[in-house]
């Protein structure tokens, strides 16, 4: 796939006018290395393969909130770890450089309760300054403008800061193409109930315009889910069933889930797990059971941020974090579950982790994977 400056500069979701020639430079560069099938160095599962921080902080809520101070302390101290660097910048100039356009990646799917935070999100887009990458190059990001809304995020995102979704709101089907890229897709022999595998719309899944062509790098802002047919959505469902569309095929009914399968090939397109370079879980607070919709009796306060630039990683340790806080509850781990009233489908399906690290997405052996802990 190849694009014209031209081109390049209208991808940008309307803001062309505004968007300086290195970031146009940049889109170009990612364009003409997909078309040649060019696998990034810092594509998935990136350049610490195995490695999970996390980073603690019991002061980190007040009442619910919160607290933007220990927020920063957590975000510096994290990506320090992370990446090996002396200091806030050098740990994000591991990733991005001035002309970078880059996306956040959020989610809102749990709210009001369990949802991408404020204070998060705006030490990501300071740490992509302080890289160099200008605030007008940075675009946040969710696969549906109205729940983007709904939760929020435009309220309160810094001047300048840029937002970009696929489609105004979701439907049963989501089979539309409208804000998808045909040149970019998931062909799965797998369709809703009723559609035919001559469909190439009902048999694939078209990642978003925004990842093929508005943006050359992705930061992954997941929380700490539990999800009633997936198991877990964190780093892995984020991408998958926010970067794509046609995803209903996927959990289509309680007895027919085929998450197992879907998320890892939907996170192997390769302008997806090029693109995205870093991976933030927000773990300060959680949701145990009934997800992937929040409900306040399912939810605690687990007081850690986890980075990673190994989805695979990062989901097999929130994975255990889940498992963990189910058990002292006195529920089951998620693998031995039941259906009840909240989580209604027969079996979960958090094995899409370890089948994402058998397509080389990550590292799934809990021998290998370096768990780095720390205190805020």
């Amino acid at each position: 796939m190849r694009f014209t400056r031209r081109e390049c500069l209208r991808a940008v979701g309307g803001g062309a006018l505004g968007i300086a020639a290195g970031s146009a430079k940049a889109l170009a560069r990612a364009a003409r290395a997909e078309s040649k099938g060019e696998p990034s160095h810092l594509g998935m599962p990136g350049l610490y393969k195995g490695r999970v921080v996390a980073v603690q902080d019991p002061g980190v809520l007040v009442s619910g909130h919160y607290q933007a101070e220990a927020v920063r302390r957590m975000m510096r101290l994290g990506m320090k770890e992370l990446t090996g660097a002396d200091g806030w910048a050098d740990a994000w100039r591991r990733f991005f450089e001035p002309g970078d356009v880059v996306g956040i990646k959020v989610n809102p799917v749990g709210r009001p309760y369990v949802i991408s935070d404020a204070t998060v999100v705006r030490e990501i887009i300071a740490g992509l300054e302080a890289a160099g990458v200008k605030r007008q190059d940075i675009v946040v990001y969710d696969r549906y403008r109205k729940e983007f809304l709904q939760a929020g995020f435009d309220k309160w995102l810094p001047e300048g800061v840029r937002t970009s979704y696929a489609v105004e709101e979701g439907d049963a089907v989501q089979q539309g193409i409208e804000g998808y890229d045909p040149e970019h897709y998931m062909d799965m022999a797998l369709t809703l109930p009723g559609y035919s595998l001559e469909s190439a719309a009902a048999r694939r899944s078209y990642a978003a315009r925004f990842i093929t062509r508005e943006v050359n790098k992705l930061v992954n802002l997941p929380v700490l889910k539990d999800h009633q047919s997936a198991g877990v959505t964190l780093a892995l469902k984020n991408m998958s069933h926010g970067l794509v569309n046609n995803v209903s095929r996927s959990h289509s009914s309680s007895g027919l889930n085929a998450c197992n399968a879907f998320i890892p090939a939907a996170v192997s397109i390769p302008v997806i797990r090029n693109k995205v370079v870093l991976h933030i879980l927000d773990g300060v607070k959680g949701l145990y059971h009934g997800g992937p919709f929040g409900r306040p009796q399912f939810v605690w306060e687990h007081h850690t941020l986890y980075f990673a630039t190994d989805p695979v990683a990062l989901d097999h340790i929130g994975w255990e974090a889940i498992d963990a806080k189910r058990l002292s509850v006195g529920r089951k781990k998620l693998v031995e579950d039941t259906p009840d009233q909240f989580s209604t489908f027969v079996h979960r399906q958090p094995e899409h982790v370890e089948i994402a690290g058998a397509l080389g997405l990550g590292e799934w052996d809990r021998a290998k994977i370096d768990l780095r802990q720390f205190k805020a």
